[in-house]
């Protein structure tokens, strides 16, 4: 009976051996900034664990285990390429965890940046072009793809964006933003739903890994060969970003490394309240600010904590695998006001450290000037931080764009609200757009025409800022509010009706929004001035507005009649490079151009 109860005891304490499930990063590269590296391993029985190093290629510091044993930190000092496995032993046993040292990715054409050179395209890949079915389970086995449902899985991906890179290139465009490719749970969305109905996270801001691409787009292997397509094509890469929260479904929500991993927990949690004027505000309480930066967006999204510093190593290493991985040239942050500003300062100058041109662009979704410009970086703010962020999306300017173009109101709101420049650091390195994946497409806003939409462009690529296009508008696509603006790009599938990426596949209306497009980015490109030009207003009313760019006139008539304007010219002959108001003489210093309705002239000296 005793050796019964020693039996007993006995196998009371064991603990199983040592179970890896996941190592982040699974690989770094030698002659890094970030050197040693911290790796967050993912596993069960890790309790007391060490980690010793099998190779003489890294050197592995003292590990960190949580308290279920379920995550274990570690910093590896990467001093030679190839692959160094790792070991490791607990009291019950070893088990070995995969981790590679690279050799970085050449520099030439890569790690670029944007400018005002440039003219950026927006591509949700789920809906732009289906280029190989053989991704598209197991989405369908699952029932998770339907186009005929506007938020379940449609088939696009990465292979079709390859297959239309020259599409792009005859547009214009010289880079591409993609929505997130993170790897997105492969079930229905329970936690939010759409019209009543479970949905998929199809656009990618769901995240379940930070490390792995969706595979209904493709795998790290297709997603380095976009990048390189693309820089064969002198085209840019562009990746959007999630700092902020993660997907509902990632295994941290029931398990996180930490015990500060996230703000509150599934069952108790701030809600967004989406004050962010709060931030910029001196006089706001803390509990304010702590619910605008704090809580769980949309109330489902579990938000980081990026005050714990494990959280903010992991999102900062995070950013730069990817960027390192593919040889980006930017990066798009989401949801960026509701994340501290001091991360943000931390993170961009890790960027900056191993890759000074790369370049962000901020989502600061407001109409207010004086908040959009508190993120820009380039000076402290009052809370003596500077962000560090290169650039922010204009939602400022797009909304009086949306009135004046769209709904045929005054332009006069739009030139008033660049008289707000001098609030940003760097109004030039706005983002400057007539649409994107957030909002009503522009041919759905009341009154919307093709001309507006044509004006709407002239003023896009003419005026300051480096303009963004959100694919379909070059050839008017409709839709409403989300989803519906997230339709795919006809043609895209080699089922449709017709294939839009050719003019045989256009309608009339359509090929003259596209050939309008074109021939503006054409013009751009040709034409130092109206990228770096510096911008300053002649005149404007509520129909006419009136504008340089360097030593070129803009001349914008959103009238509904034909109207003859006289402006200030320097002496010799002018010509329309849109041939709309032809060659024009200046006299006594003015010249007079008359425009028909709802049109632009683009005026440049001989």
């Amino acid at each position: 009976m005793r050796e019964l109860v020693l039996l007993l005891g006995f196998a009371a304490t064991l603990r199983p051996a040592p179970i890896i499930t996941k190592v982040e990063p699974p690989y770094w590269w030698v002659r890094h900034s970030i050197n040693p590296v911290r790796l967050l391993i993912r596993g069960s029985g890790l309790s007391g664990a060490s980690v010793k190093t099998t190779t003489k290629g890294v050197e592995v510091g003292e590990p960190r285990v949580n308290s279920g044993g379920t995550y274990l930190f570690v910093d590896v000092t990467v001093k030679s390429p190839g692959p160094h496995p790792l070991k490791i032993t607990t009291a019950e046993g070893s088990t070995m965890a995969a981790f590679e040292a690279l050799t970085p990715l050449p520099r030439e054409q890569r790690f670029q940046g944007f400018s005002e050179d440039d003219l950026i395209y927006l591509i949700m890949p789920d809906r732009f072009a289906n280029g190989d079915r053989a991704n598209d389970d197991p989405a369908v086995s699952k029932g998770l793809s339907d186009r005929g449902k506007p938020r379940y899985y449609h088939g696009g991906d990465l292979q079709g964006i390859i297959d239309h890179l020259a599409y792009l290139k005859d547009l214009g465009v010289t880079a591409i933003w993609l929505n997130p490719v993170y790897d997105n749970v492969n079930h229905l969305n329970e936690k939010e739903k759409y019209e009543g109905q479970t949905i998929t996270d199809y656009h990618g801001y769901g995240a379940v890994d930070f490390y792995a691409v969706e595979e209904h787009f493709g795998d790290m292997g297709k997603m380095k060969d976009l990048a390189e397509a693309a820089r064969r094509s002198g085209i840019k890469l562009i990746l959007d970003m999630v700092a902020n929260h993660t997907g509902p479904y990632h295994p941290w929500v029931s398990d996180p490394p930490t015990a500060t991993w996230f703000h509150g927990t599934p069952s108790k949690h701030l809600t967004e309240s989406w004050q962010t004027w709060t931030l910029m505000d001196p006089h706001a309480p803390p509990a304010l600010r702590s619910s605008t930066l704090d809580g769980w967006f949309i109330d489902i999204l579990p938000d980081l904590n990026q005050d714990d510093p494990e959280v903010a190593r992991y999102i900062i290493q995070n950013t730069i695998w990817w960027v390192d991985s593919i040889g980006l040239d930017g990066i798009r942050q989401d949801t960026l006001p509701y994340v501290p500003r001091k991360f943000w300062h931390d993170w961009a100058a890790a960027i900056k450290k191993e890759h000074p041109a790369v370049r962000v662009v901020g989502e600061v979704f407001d109409a207010d000037p004086s908040l959009v410009s508190f993120f820009q970086g380039g000076k402290s703010q009052f809370d003596g931080i500077d962000s560090g962020i290169d650039a922010l999306f204009d939602f400022p300017s797009y909304y009086p764009i949306r009135r004046a173009f769209a709904q045929g109101k005054s332009i006069r709101d739009l030139a008033a609200m660049l008289a707000h420049d001098y609030l940003y650091p760097n109004p030039g390195n706005l983002v400057t757009f007539l649409g994107l994946h957030d909002v009503s497409r522009f041919m759905n806003e009341p009154g919307a025409t093709l001309e507006g939409l044509k004006l709407a462009f002239t003023y896009l690529l003419t005026s300051r800022g480096i303009p963004m296009i959100y694919y379909g508008d070059e050839i008017g696509m409709p839709g409403g509010n989300d989803p519906d603006n997230r339709r795919d790009f006809p043609g895209g599938w080699s089922d449709d009706a017709r294939n839009a990426f050719t003019a045989s596949g256009r309608t009339p209306n359509e090929q003259g929004v596209f050939d309008h497009v074109r021939k503006l980015a054409q013009l751009r490109r040709d034409y130092p001035a109206l990228r770096h030009g510096e911008m300053k207003q002649l005149g404007v009313s509520d129909d006419i507005y009136v504008y340089t760019r360097g030593e070129m006139i803009i001349l914008l008539n959103n009238g509904t009649k034909p109207v003859s304007i006289v402006t200030p010219a320097a002496s010799g002959t002018w010509r329309d490079l849109l041939d709309v108001a032809g060659h024009i003489p200046v006299r006594d210093d003015t010249m007079k151009v008359t425009l028909p309705a709802r049109s632009g002239a683009i005026m440049a000296r001989y």
